[in-house]
C-alpha cells in the first residue's frame, strides 16, 4: 500500500462512512483468560460511543509505512494450503459471523501476544464500495468491494479515583476507579488496498512501539517473518558505519549524510509521488561517495549491508536517519542542534586535545540568563 491508499481506508472509520455494521471481541485478563465476549452494534450504539470505538480502531492504521505499519507477505504456497492464512479468510469471508473461526482466533492471539495486564481484542470488518476515475479525474460508482477484516489488540488501563465537576447541582462528586480502553498496542488489515483492490497476499502489521513488535504473535497468526524493525534498522545502519568507514567516520560526514538523505526526503515530498521513497544499497553508497568517502570503504560498506540486512533490501529513510533532530553526545554533554544550522558546529585538535567548536551569534543564554562572551 501506498500513503494515498492508506488514507482512503483512514477516513473510512467513522460511523457515517464506513459499512462496519458492529464490532466483535473479547475480554482478556491477566491470567491469559478469556473472561468475557461481545459484539457491539455500531447502528444501535450512539453516535459518540461508536466513533470513539471506531477512532480506537483506526489507530491499528496509524504511523508511518515502514515504520510503524508493516507489510506481512504471504506466500504462494501460504494462500493455497497454509491454515493462518485460511483462518483469516473465513473470518474475511463471514464477515467475522464463523464463530469456529473467530474463537480459534482468539485462541491463537492469547498463546501469542505479550501484554502485562487486562486487555482486548477488537474485530471488525467493512465492505467498501470502491469508486474510480474517469479520463478527466472525474469520480464514479464501480461495481468493486473492497472487503477487509480490521484488528486491534488494546491495553485496559485502571483510572485511579477522582473528583469530577457536575454542571447540574455545580458540586464535585466522587468517581470510583473505572478501566479504560486504550489505544491498541498492535493490530493488522487484511488484505491490503493495492490498485483499487484487495491483495490477499498481504497483511498491513501495525505495531506502536517500533521495538518491540511481538515476532511470537506475526509468527502465530500469519507464519511469516517481519521486516527488521525499525528500531533495529537504525542500530544496524549505524554499525554498518562504523564498522567500514572508520577513521572517514567523522563529523562532516555524518553531518553531510544527514543533509543529503534529508534532501533527497524533500525532493520526494515536493514531487508529490505517492509512493513511499525508500533507499536501496546503491542509493546509500552514492550518499557516501558524494560526501567524500574512499571508494575502497565504499564497496566494504555495500558488503556489511548485504550482510546486515540482506541483498536488495530497501529501507525507509526515518528508520535510518531523524530528519528533524541532530545531536552531538559525548558522556556528560549533549548538544542539540537545529537541522538547517549544522555549519554552525565543528571538531579540531588543538594541542592534542579533541574539541566540538560552536559558533556562537547572539542571544547565548545559560539557564535561561542571557550572557556575554568575553
Amino acid at each position: 500500500m501506498n500513503d494515498k491508499e492508506l488514507r482512503e481506508i483512514r477516513r473510512r472509520f467513522r460511523p457515517d462512512k464506513s459499512n462496519i455494521t458492529a464490532v466483535r471481541g473479547c475480554f482478556v485478563n491477566d491470567s491469559k483468560e478469556i473472561i468475557a465476549q461481545f459484539s457491539q452494534s455500531i447502528l444501535l450504539s450512539n453516535f459518540k460511543e461508536s466513533e470513539q470505538l471506531l477512532a480506537v480502531m483506526k489507530k491499528s492504521l496509524s504511523g508511518s509505512l515502514g515504520t510503524n505499519l508493516l507489510d506481512v507477505e504471504f506466500s504462494t504456497k501460504q494462500v493455497m494450503e497454509g491454515e493462518e492464512h485460511a483462518l483469516i479468510m473465513a473470518m474475511r469471508k463471514s464477515e467475522l459471523k464463523d464463530d469456529a473461526a473467530v474463537n480459534e482466533f482468539y485462541k491463537r492471539v492469547v498463546e501469542s501476544v505479550k501484554m502485562d495486564g487486562n486487555y482486548v481484542i477488537l474485530l471488525a470488518c467493512d465492505n467498501y464500495d470502491v469508486f474510480t476515475y474517469t479520463t478527466d479525474g472525474e469520480k464514479e460508482d464501480s461495481f468493486d468491494v473492497f472487503s477487509y477484516i480490521i484488528c486491534s489488540i488494546c491495553p485496559i488501563k485502571q483510572l485511579s479515583t477522582a473528583l469530577y465537576f457536575k454542571e447540574t447541582d455545580n458540586l464535585f462528586h466522587s468517581l470510583d476507579a473505572e478501566a479504560v480502553l486504550s489505544n491498541p498496542r498492535i493490530g493488522f488489515m487484511f488484505p491490503t488496498f493495492e490498485d483499487r483492490k484487495a491483495n490477499i497476499y498481504h497483511t498491513l502489521y501495525y505495531t506502536k512501539d517500533i521495538s518491540d513488535v511481538q515476532p511470537e504473535f506475526v509468527n502465530r497468526i500469519f507464519n511469516s517473518e517481519l521486516p527488521m524493525p525499525a528500531a533495529q534498522q537504525k542500530e544496524t545502519f549505524d554499525e554498518c558505519l562504523k564498522e567500514t568507514l572508520e577513521s572517514d567516520c567523522d563529523y562532516e560526514v555524518m553531518r553531510s549524510v544527514h543533509e543529503q538523505i534529508t534532501e533527497m526526503v524533500q525532493l520526494h515530498k515536493d514531487s508529490k509521488e505517492e509512493e513511499p521513497l525508500t533507499l536501496t544499497k546503491d542509493s546509500l553508497k552514492n550518499v557516501l561517495q558524494y560526501c567524500g568517502v574512499d571508494e575502497e570503504k565504499v564497496e566494504a560498506f555495500g558488503k556489511k549491508y548485504d550482510e546486515s540486512f540482506g541483498e536488495n533490501v530497501q529501507l525507509a529513510p526515518k528508520n535510518i536517519v531523524t530528519l528533524n533532530k541532530f545531536e552531538l553526545n559525548t558522556p556528560d554533554v549533549t548538544i542539540k542542534v537545529n537541522p538547517e544550522r549544522k555549519e554552525l558546529v565543528s571538531t579540531q585538535i588543538i594541542n592534542g586535545v579533541k574539541y566540538i567548536m560552536i559558533k556562537a551569534t547572539d542571544g547565548v543564554e545559560v539557564n535561561g540568563v542571557n550572557i556575554t562572551i568575553n
